[in-house]
């Protein structure tokens, strides 16, 4: 290993070597050396004083950048001053570094430019969402690359930011070896107070602007907090309150009196008696008459209305709005709240990636179930692949899985019919067990555009305040009339399964098309809807609930009474969500079970661990292979997707998709006796299933057909599985693709979340 020393001798000459070859500067005249030499030393006299004016403009250019309006901007100013100089002050605080250097200006720069980055890269965020930059968005930086090319990300603004961040370093590297450099005598001990002072100012202060009410210490509305409180302060505080604090009470005692509280009978139903459950999020999805404001031509979700009048339904408040799926989603599976944790936090991107979780999953899964995801976009995407494993599913079928050929009409999200098919899948794939089948839809999602994609839309749409407005809403309402059409096809489905069911579908939160809560019937922009079906005459039971009561309260009407924070939910159902008892106890038990010492388990410190997820449902095979007539390798097999490609020898090669039974690869890398998989790929390059491995012989006479390890049904009578291929009659529709073609069907790029 190499001594510090000699690392830094490297860095050293690295940057000499730069400065050696920047162009040369001609030497400025005396007169004008002099004029800046007055300059610098000026500002080195009154350094603080400019940092306070430097601090002041940053923080107004930022959230200019953030609002995108000088109104609001000097709004924000005049209704949230001391807001606004406490943002000031952090940016104050972190140019105060600047002292422990003598190339100061460029540290400023530095400095400054850190924090403009910030600003801009939440200015682009808040374009496309409601849920402004934080922290835990840095942890989705590998979601973010699989979005290039999408309508959120494309490859013209990724060369821009690389192009704007490239040249931002090399301004940094010019100014380190040409800028000036600090000249005067500075005392080592008293910058350091100095410095250390105003860091300790930023508690202090923090504490003092949280007890005036000046700013707050949670935002239960996240975009609300960035837009009362600013920019800096929201993001400094999804940086450094993240997870959850020890709460003050808890101990082992506390814990077990909570327990002792909770009176709640065991599961008094039979295991025989048991009904699948199946559990559907609507993703963006809103009942349009709950909007004030907007006119359609007729009822865009009459499936949806019907279950509303006729088995158990309410509002349900949720933690997010405009985007943020995944805390929804986390609140409703495991029966924890979200207000508990820090800023903008995304669990499934922190404290999941390092405990499991009881959930609904790993509470039925003791009951007998087996349990199931269903998701038409990415595996990976909220790192959701881990953190259904940290829950306890046993399957999960994502995008990569199925082979989708339906998109929205913009093309940036699979249409949710495929779900059906997908779900009723999972449940025959444990035909001797009751099944939790939990189903993520993606239809509803935005982008929404301002201009007329539909040019004639089944249902049409008035009452928006412009027309660009009003073609985003009118998109938005022919994708959810899609979404319910999808709800009355799984419903007949699941009817005509001998077996008892009920289904839950719930909107993850509003659609993020600038909904203000004066435009809710509701008055709140936190509120979605829930309803249910069941084929076994369960009473309808219309109630208002807290998404992390959604499933306490499902599973309490079915006699079912599992799981720590479930049973702790249906014990308070007639106990107010708001008030101090509940509170207390319900974050006890929840840092119990994520951060503390699981005393609520009785001594068992891990009696519900991670499951060994198994990536989809259907067997991966090649069964065959063949030369086609322009020398490329056909393969046959079963259970292929866009997302299907093939190793050689453990290297993926270029695959092209062809359909369900049939992919083409290059033969330039194909020897006798290779070794052929074909892996179905995630984001990152991640592996989620692998056929079986399938030996290549080349044939001694290309003409001859490779011997076939299992013959294709309906194929015995075709000797040339090439005019197969070649002949096939275009009107035919064989897998749900284009026929006549050995090209793949046109594929937009795969989308991903936009959360």
């Amino acid at each position: 290993m190499k001594k510090p020393k000699n690392i830094l001798s490297g860095i050293k000459n690295f940057f000499s070597k730069v400065h050696s070859k920047l162009p040369k500067i001609p030497p400025m005249k005396p007169e004008t050396r002099e004029k800046l030499d007055k300059v610098i030393n000026f500002m080195n006299r009154f350094s603080i004083i400019f940092h306070v004016i430097l601090a002041c403009f940053l923080t107004f250019i930022i959230e200019f950048i953030s609002r995108r309006d000088l109104r609001s901007t000097l709004t924000f100013m005049d209704a949230h001053t001391w807001a606004y100089l406490y943002n000031s002050l952090i940016i104050f605080v972190s140019l105060s570094i600047v002292y422990f250097f003598r190339r100061r200006a460029l540290a400023r720069v530095i400095i400054s430019g850190l924090w403009l980055f910030l600003g801009i890269i939440n200015g682009c965020i808040l374009a496309q969402r409601v849920t402004p930059f934080g922290y835990t968005d840095l942890k989705m930086v590998t979601d973010l690359l699989t979005m290039q090319n999408t309508n959120y990300f494309t490859a013209g603004q990724a060369l821009i930011a690389v192009i704007g961040v490239a040249a931002f370093i090399a301004f940094c590297i010019w100014l380190w070896a040409k800028g000036p450099k600090f000249q005067g005598r500075s005392n080592k001990l008293v910058v350091f107070l100095f410095v250390a002072s105003c860091f300790i100012w930023v508690p202090l202060t923090t504490q003092a602007a949280q007890d005036k009410n000046i700013i707050a210490s949670y935002f239960s509305n996240i975009a609300q907090g960035y837009e009362n409180y600013g920019f800096v302060y929201g993001f400094s505080s999804s940086v450094v309150d993240r997870g959850m604090s020890k709460p003050d009470a808890y101990s082992k005692k506390k814990i077990e009196s909570i327990e002792d509280s909770v009176k709640v009978a065991d599961t008094s139903r039979s295991k025989e008696d048991m009904p699948n459950i199946v559990v559907v999020l609507l993703e963006s999805f809103v009942d349009p008459t709950d909007i004030n404001f907007l006119k359609t031509s007729s009822d865009p979700i009459p499936n949806f209305h019907e279950l509303e009048a006729n088995y158990s339904t309410g509002h349900m408040t949720v933690p997010v709005v405009g985007a943020g799926t995944a805390n929804t989603e986390f609140e409703v599976l495991t029966g924890m709240g979200l207000q508990f944790f820090g800023t903008g936090e995304y669990p499934y991107k922190t404290i999941l990636k390092e405990t499991d979780c009881e959930s609904i999953a790993s509470d039925l899964s003791k009951l007998g179930y087996g349990t199931h995801v269903v998701h038409n976009n990415g595996g990976n995407f909220y790192s959701r692949a881990n953190a259904f494993s940290m829950m306890g599913f046993d399957t999960f079928t994502s995008k990569e899985l199925m082979n989708i050929t339906e998109y929205t009409p913009l093309g940036s999200w699979p249409t949710d019919d495929i779900l059906v098919d997908e779900t009723i899948k999972s449940m025959d794939a444990t035909p001797d067990q009751q099944d939790l089948v939990y189903t993520i839809t993606v239809q509803g999602h935005g982008d929404y555009p301002t201009e007329k994609v539909i040019e004639n839309p089944e249902i049409t749409v008035s009452g928006a305040k412009d027309e660009a407005t009003n073609n985003q809403w009118e998109y938005y309402i022919n994708e959810i009339h899609e979404v319910d059409k999808f709800i009355g096809k799984l419903k007949d489905a699941l009817a005509q399964r001998d077996e008892k069911t009920i289904l839950v579908l719930w909107g993850d939160h509003l659609p993020t098309l600038g909904l203000e809560e004066s435009d809710m019937a509701t008055g709140d922009i936190f509120k979605t809807k829930y309803v249910t079906w069941n084929n076994f005459g369960l009473e309808k039971q219309d109630a208002d609930l807290t998404s992390y009561q959604l499933l306490a309260h499902l599973t309490d009407q079915l006699d079912i009474h599992e799981g720590t924070m479930f049973r702790f939910h249906q014990s308070q159902q007639d106990v107010a969500t708001d008030s101090k008892d509940y509170i207390q106890n319900f974050e006890l038990l929840q840092y119990d079970i994520l951060y503390g010492k699981r005393y609520c388990y009785n001594g068992d410190k891990d009696p519900y661990p991670a499951s060994d997820l198994v990536m989809g449902i259907d067997e991966t095979s090649i069964d065959r292979t063949w030369l086609a007539s322009d020398g490329k390798l056909m393969i046959y097999g079963q259970h292929f997707t866009p997302w299907s490609k093939v190793f050689i020898n453990g290297t993926k090669v270029p695959t092209t998709y062809v359909s369900g039974n049939y992919l083409k690869i290059k033969t330039d890398k194909l020897d006798d006796s290779d070794v052929l998989v074909v892996n179905q790929m995630g984001s990152s390059n991640t592996i989620f299933r692998s056929s079986n491995e399938y030996v290549y012989h080349i044939p001694a006479d290309p003409s001859e057909e490779t011997p076939a390890t299992d013959t294709p049904q309906n194929e015995t009578d075709i000797e040339d599985q090439d005019a197969l291929m070649n002949n096939m009659d275009k009107n035919e529709v064989v897998n749900d693709i284009q026929e006549g073609t050995e090209e793949p069907v046109k594929q937009y790029p795969p989308a991903t979340a936009k959360e």
